[in-house]
């Protein structure tokens, strides 16, 4: 497998790609849906709401869990989830500059 050469990247660039390798599972975009419509942390209903088996969902968890977009804390013998607001806010800025970029190209150039 060949390097990716993230270190010749931004933070910047290389934080975007993270947030959109995240966000790039449907799975994982119901998640975050859920998590914030819920004013609470979630613990076992995901299976049920999102319709995939645990071990899919704790899979996606544990991924949005490492880019910091959410985070869990130990409840008896499960594991609650709610959205992280600081990293969230972060990540949210940074992809709407992102998106949100004019192009300075002459527009009749293609």
């Amino acid at each position: 497998m060949g390097l990716t050469k993230t270190e010749i990247f931004t933070d910047e660039q290389n934080k975007i790609a993270l947030l959109a390798k995240a966000i790039g599972h449907p799975a994982r975009v119901a998640i975050l849906q859920h998590l914030f419509k819920s004013d609470t942390c979630i613990c076992g209903d995901l299976v049920s709401e999102i319709g995939l088996a645990q071990p899919t969902i704790s899979q996606h968890l544990k991924e949005l869990k490492n880019l910091g977009l959410i985070k869990g804390s130990v409840e008896g013998t499960s594991v609650c989830y709610c959205i992280d607001q600081t990293v969230w806010k972060e990540m949210s800025f940074l992809l709407t500059n992102f998106l949100t970029q004019e192009s300075k190209a002459n527009t009749s150039c293609c």
